[in-house]
C-alpha cells in the first residue's frame, strides 16, 4: 500500500505595482530623463543658440541703440546698470516660451508616445523638462551678466546680492515654465503658442519696469506696471544687484507670484499631460 504525500506549493511572491512608482522611483525617472535631454542638447548645440545669443543681441541693442537716449543725461553706463536686472526677467520669458513650443512639437511628432508604455509617472516627464530648462536659463543668465559687465555694468562688489538676484529670477522663471508648458499642451500648434505668447507678453514686457522706470509712464499705464509681476521681478533683482530702490517688498511679491503661479499651473499641466498621453 502506497501513501501519497501532499506537498504544499510555496506562496507566490508579491508582485510590485509598477503603476505606482515610489518617490525614489520618481527621482530616478527624472534623472534618467534629464540625462536623455542633456545628451540631446550636447548632440545638437544649435538648440542652445537661442539661450546664448538672444541675451547678447538684446543687451547690445538696448544699451547702444536706446541707452544714450533713455539714460539720465545720456549716461549709458547708468542705464546699463538699470537695464541688466530687468533683462534677466526678459530672458527667462524667452526660454519659457521655447519650452512650450518644444513640448507641443514633441506631442505632435509622437515623441511622447514612447513614454506612454514605460512604467514612469507622467509628472516625471514635465519635471525633467523644468530641470533641463532651468539649466539653460542659468547658462543664459551667466552669458547675459558677462556681456553686461563687458558693456559697463558695475555691481560694486555686491556679488552675494548678485547671486541672490539670479536665484530669485530663476525661481520666477521656473513658474513661467509651467505656464508655457500648459499652453503647449492646450494649444494645437507651435504657431498658435507663439502667437498667443506674443500678444500676451508684449504688453507685459513693455508695460513694466524692465526698460524704464514706471514713474515716467502715464498714470493708467503706471498703475498697470506697478502690479505687473515682471516689474516686481525686475525691481527685486535691481535692488539686490545695484542697490537701487526698495528690496524687501519687490522680493516678497516676486516670491508670491512664483509660488502662486506654480501652485496653479503645475497641477493643471500635469493633469493635462496625463489626459493627452
Amino acid at each position: 500500500m502506497t501513501t501519497a504525500t501532499a506537498t504544499r506549493s510555496p506562496a507566490p511572491a508579491p508582485v510590485r505595482d509598477v503603476g505606482a512608482p515610489t518617490p525614489r522611483d520618481h527621482l530616478r525617472h527624472v534623472g534618467a530623463l534629464v540625462r536623455r535631454q542633456a545628451l540631446q542638447a550636447k548632440g545638437d548645440p544649435q538648440s542652445m543658440m537661442d539661450a546664448l545669443l538672444m541675451p547678447i543681441v538684446f543687451t547690445l541693442l538696448f544699451v547702444y541703440v536706446f541707452g544714450g537716449a533713455i539714460g539720465a543725461d545720456g549716461d549709458r553706463d547708468r542705464y546699463t546698470d538699470y537695464l541688466m536686472p530687468g533683462m534677466m526677467a526678459m530672458t527667462s520669458i524667452g526660454i519659457a516660451m521655447a519650452v512650450g513650443t518644444g513640448l507641443n512639437e514633441d506631442l505632435r511628432t509622437g515623441v511622447m508616445d514612447r513614454f506612454r508604455a514605460l512604467p514612469i509617472a507622467r509628472s516625471s516627464v514635465l519635471v525633467a523638462k523644468v530641470v533641463v530648462e532651468l539649466g539653460r536659463m542659468l547658462v543664459a543668465f551667466a552669458v547675459l551678466l558677462l556681456v553686461g559687465l563687458a558693456v559697463g555694468m558695475d555691481v560694486d562688489g555686491r556679488w552675494a546680492e548678485l547671486g541672490a538676484a539670479v536665484a530669485l529670477t530663476a525661481l520666477f522663471g521656473t513658474s513661467l515654465l509651467w505656464i508655457f508648458m500648459l499652453l503647449g499642451l492646450l494649444l494645437k500648434s507651435a504657431q498658435a503658442i507663439q502667437g498667443a505668447s506674443f500678444l500676451a507678453l508684449m504688453p507685459l514686457q513693455f508695460g513694466s519696469s524692465i526698460f524704464v522706470p514706471v514713474e515716467t509712464m502715464p498714470g493708467w499705464l503706471e498703475a498697470f506696471a506697478s502690479v505687473n509681476p515682471l516689474s516686481h521681478a525686475a525691481d527685486a533683482a535691481r535692488g539686490l544687484m545695484i542697490g537701487q530702490g526698495p528690496v524687501a517688498q519687490p522680493v516678497l511679491w516676486t516670491l508670491v507670484w512664483a509660488v502662486g503661479l506654480t501652485a496653479v499651473t503645475a497641477p493643471l499641466a500635469v493633469r493635462t499631460f496625463r489626459r493627452r498621453t
